[in-house]
C-alpha cells in the first residue's frame, strides 16, 4: 500500500479542506507533518483561520504546487476552467492531481493539464467533517495503481474509501454526496412529528438524533441488511408496520428514487456545462 503524499497542496480552503486537515493533523500523532502541507485560499480571513487552526502554510498557487507531489482540488465547479491553465505550468507527470470537484470528470481535468498528468477523481461527502465520510474514487487515463493507493491513503483520513468506475460517479454523487442531506431531512421530519404528537422540541430532537445514531450503528455493525433490520422491528399488526404502510402509501420509496435520479441528472448537466464552450456551470 502506498504511503501518504510526501508534500501536499490543497487548492481551496473550504469545509472539506478543513475536514481533511483535521483528519490528517488532529490527534496525538499527526498522519502528515504540518510543514509538508500547503493550502491555497484566496480569502484572507479564511487563509488566516487555516494557518491558526492547523498550522499550515497558505502560499501562492505556484509555490504550493511546485513544492508538492500531490495536489488536491477542492474548489467550486465554476472555478475549474480558470484554475487548470494556472496549474498546468507548474505540474509535471510526477505530480498526482486529486479532484473533489462535483460533476467534473477526469477527462475534463486532464484536458486542461499537460499530457499524461495522473488524475484521480474523488467524491467525499459532508460526513468528512466528523471523520465518517464515504468517498468514492476513480482513476483517470494516466493514473496507475500507485496513484489510486496514494489517494486512498490520503482520503482514509476522513473515512471509508471505495474504488468505482468513473461511469458510476454521477450516480454516487447523487445519493452518497447528497445522502447526508436526505438523512438530515428525514430526521427533521421525525422531530416535527414528535412535536405534533405533543413532545417538547428539545426532547424530540434528542430522541431522534440518538435513534439515528443507534440505527446507523446497527446498520453498519450488525451484518444484516436494512430489510432484515426493519423486519425485526416490524411486529405483526404492530405500530411500526402500521406506520410503514403509510410511508409506502405516500410513495416514499419511489420519491427517493426519483430524487436521486434528479440529482444524478443535475450532476451530468454540471459536467456538460463545464465542457461547453461557454464554460459556465
Amino acid at each position: 500500500m502506498a504511503d501518504l503524499p510526501a508534500r501536499l497542496a490543497i487548492v481551496g480552503g473550504g469545509n472539506i479542506c478543513a475536514a481533511l486537515l483535521s483528519g490528517l493533523l488532529d490527534g496525538e500523532t499527526p498522519l502528515l507533518e504540518r510543514g509538508r502541507i500547503a493550502v491555497v485560499e484566496q480569502l484572507p480571513e479564511r487563509a488566516a483561520y487555516l494557518r491558526e487552526r492547523f498550522g499550515v502554510a497558505t502560499p501562492s498557487l505556484a509555490d504550493a504546487v511546485r513544492a508538492a507531489d500531490t495536489v488536491v482540488l477542492m474548489v467550486k465547479p465554476y472555478h475549474v476552467e480558470a484554475l487548470l491553465p494556472q496549474l498546468a505550468g507548474h505540474l509535471t507527470v510526477d505530480h498526482l492531481v486529486i479532484s473533489t470537484v462535483g460533476g467534473i470528470s477526469t477527462t475534463q481535468i486532464e484536458s486542461g493539464l499537460a499530457p499524461n498528468t495522473p488524475a484521480v477523481r474523488a467524491m467525499p461527502n459532508t460526513a468528512a467533517s466528523v471523520g465518517q465520510a464515504m468517498t468514492a474514487i476513480s482513476a483517470g487515463s494516466s493514473a496507475a495503481e500507485i496513484h489510486l493507493e496514494r489517494a486512498e491513503a490520503l482520503l482514509r483520513a476522513v473515512g471509508k474509501v471505495v474504488r468505482v468506475p468513473e461511469g458510476q460517479m454521477s450516480a454516487i454523487t447523487a445519493f452518497s454526496g447528497s445522502g447526508p442531506a436526505f438523512f438530515f431531512y428525514f430526521a427533521e421530519a421525525l422531530i416535527d412529528a414528535g412535536v405534533l404528537l405533543g413532545l417538547p422540541r428539545a426532547l424530540s430532537e434528542e430522541m431522534v438524533v440518538q435513534t439515528a445514531v443507534g440505527a446507523a450503528t446497527m446498520l453498519r455493525d450488525s451484518g444484516q441488511d436494512p430489510v432484515a433490520l426493519r423486519a425485526a422491528v416490524s411486529s405483526p399488526g404492530g405500530t411500526t408496520i402500521t406506520a410503514i404502510r403509510e410511508l409506502e402509501k405516500a410513495g416514499l420509496r419511489g420519491t427517493v428514487m426519483v430524487a436521486t435520479e434528479a440529482g444524478r441528472d443535475r450532476t451530468v448537466q454540471m459536467g456538460a456545462a463545464s465542457a461547453s464552450t461557454e464554460g459556465r456551470l
